[in-house]
């Protein structure tokens, strides 16, 4: 009898636990159910929110013969967006849901949003159906979780390229030279070698030189020479004895004119030289001898294999041996070229005395980007300037004239590394990631390696932007918004050599993450100069209990 009653009881409790888990119970008891968000604050990551949302229905909850609905909403500033709802079903209901036991189970989705504007304030719940015989009942909504972070988006994601240098001298170097003959075995100066065409130029060049404010003589040399025949000390002698004797020919003829003190120097026997002549010769065996002088490093030997050439020799020792009997007159000049406001003035007043690099370098000065696209098309109709297509093309981009850029690419080589950087950031404004990403990874140039971060921080692969960034020049913003993301504070503070007011919103970002409530007013001051920044701080959920 005591067993019976004993069943008896506990069938009772079981009824007693059903009925309280009908559905209006299990909205009555909702508050038993516990729910957890992973991430705890949402994230915007790739233009999308993604989380883990854990629901824990305790023992006696879930009622066997009912069907739950559950939907994901995020209600936002300007409207809510919902999932499609998840559905369970209890253990003694017959269809195709996910069961959930009345002895309490935990039950884990994933959730998933495209970002909408208005999303940066927003908070994710989950609204409850249950139906039984007909009848609906709505669970009162969890909350789970706030959000959504949209740091990320602070990337400055317009792209990197560079403009092709120009080629402009300042200061152009250059030499000019005359040259004394010597006879055969002999270091004596002839009075004709005086009078002749080489020296006279020389001297007439000194004058126009000292006469032109632009030029200037730097320095002047004397190099002497013996030609490579007979015994090797004789002719290092010989050459010995042709610089002294040119030095003081020196002195007697640059008397009057503007010279300084010459350096003298001896070579000895001119094989530099006598390849040289012999290269641009019209000799039948040229060839033959570049062989041999290739072949054999001695002189000794050398001269040896090309006497025993006779005839070739009998013509090297009427064409090119009295050739390198000589001593050199150098003078060292550099010329002053246009400075940049001469450049400038000439650019208005008398544009066509502007040549290809002279044109690039002004286009360099000019702030006005109808000025430099107008200096641009100069270079490319006079000289076919094909930095200046490229430099063109540049420029469109910048101004975000993409269409412009792209059309003047297509002219260029494909496989300079400028040009499909700049295809690069094309792409990354028509948001094609992938082919952006190949085309900075193959580009391989420091603009290509930011735009490479910009990318990945864009694609939610923030530990890889950080370390694509970190040793890129002058990419202040966004490596340190990379270490932000990462996590790497420090690093993100270390970074920051900027002041605009971008880098100062970034800067409150990091205090408020270290809890630094004064860093967090101060540098919201300077970075509200920008008021775009003052409207997204109201709403950025980084600036959470903080009065600014």
């Amino acid at each position: 009898m005591k067993k019976v009653l004993k069943n008896l009881a506990v069938a009772t409790l079981a009824v007693a636990a059903v009925a309280c888990a009908s559905p209006e119970k299990m909205a009555k008891m909702a508050e038993n159910v516990t729910v957890e968000c992973v991430p705890p604050v949402l994230e915007v990551v790739n233009g999308t929110i993604d989380a883990t949302v854990s629901v824990t229905y305790p023992k006696g909850y879930f009622n066997p013969k009912v069907i739950l609905d559950v939907t994901p909403v995020i209600v936002y500033e300007g409207g809510e967006a919902a999932m499609k709802p998840f559905k369970y079903q209890g253990e003694q209901v017959r269809d195709n849901y996910r069961v959930v036991s009345k002895d309490g189970q935990k039950v884990t989705e994933k959730v998933h949003f495209d970002y909408v504007p208005g999303m940066e304030k927003c908070y994710l719940e989950l609204r409850g159906k249950v139906s039984a015989n007909g009848k609906s009942v709505n669970l009162p909504v969890k909350k789970v979780a706030d959000g959504a972070n949209t740091t990320y988006m602070l990337v400055k994601k317009s792209g990197n390229v560079a403009f092709k240098a120009d080629n402009y001298q300042e200061v152009i170097s250059s030499t000019t030279e005359g040259q004394i003959k010597y006879l055969v075995n002999s270091s004596e100066v002839r009075g004709s070698e005086l009078k002749g065409a080489s020296v006279k130029e020389f001297l007439a060049r000194l004058d126009e030189i000292s006469a032109n404010e632009r030029t200037k003589v730097t320095s002047t040399e004397i190099v002497a020479y013996a030609s490579p025949e007979g015994d090797i000390n004789k002719n290092e002698k010989l050459s010995d004895n042709r610089s002294e004797s040119a030095n003081k020919a020196w002195k007697k003829v640059t008397k009057g004119h503007e010279a300084t003190t010459p350096s003298v120097r001896s070579v000895g026997e001119d094989w530099e030289g006598f390849q040289q002549l012999v290269a641009q010769s019209n000799l039948e065996d040229k060839d033959l001898i570049l062989r041999v002088l290739s072949m054999y490093s001695d002189p000794a030997v050398r001269e040896n294999e090309i006497r025993n050439m006779s005839q070739v020799y009998t013509a090297l020792k009427g064409e090119v041996l009295p050739e390198l009997r000589r001593a050199r007159l150098i003078a060292n000049v550099e010329f002053k070229n246009y400075s940049n406001a001469e450049l400038l003035d000439l650019l208005e007043n008398n544009a066509n005395l502007l040549d290809e690099e002279a044109l690039l370098r002004v286009a360099s000065l000019v702030r006005e980007p109808a000025q430099k696209e107008e200096i641009y098309k100069r270079a490319i109709s006079r000289f076919g300037s094909v930095r200046g297509m490229y430099n063109l093309a540049a420029l469109y981009l910048v101004q975000g004239e993409d269409a412009k850029a792209e059309a003047g690419l297509a002219e260029l080589d494909a496989k300079d590394p400028d040009v499909i950087n700049a295809k690069g950031v094309i792409a990354l404004h028509k948001e094609d990631y992938k082919a952006a990403e190949n085309a900075f990874r193959t580009a391989g140039t420091e603009e290509a390696k930011a735009n490479l971060g910009i990318v990945l921080i864009l694609t939610g692969r923030y530990d890889e932007a950080a370390q694509a960034l970190k040793d890129v020049k002058g990419c202040c913003h966004n490596t340190t918004l990379a270490y932000i993301l990462t996590d790497q504070l420090d690093k993100a503070t270390a970074n920051i050599h900027c002041k605009d007011p971008k880098v100062f919103y970034l800067k409150a970002i990091i205090a408020a993450r270290q809890g630094d409530a004064d860093g967090v007013k101060s540098n919201l001051a300077v970075a509200f100069k920008n008021n775009a920044l003052k409207e997204r701080a109201a709403r950025d959920i980084e600036f959470a209990g903080y009065e600014f």
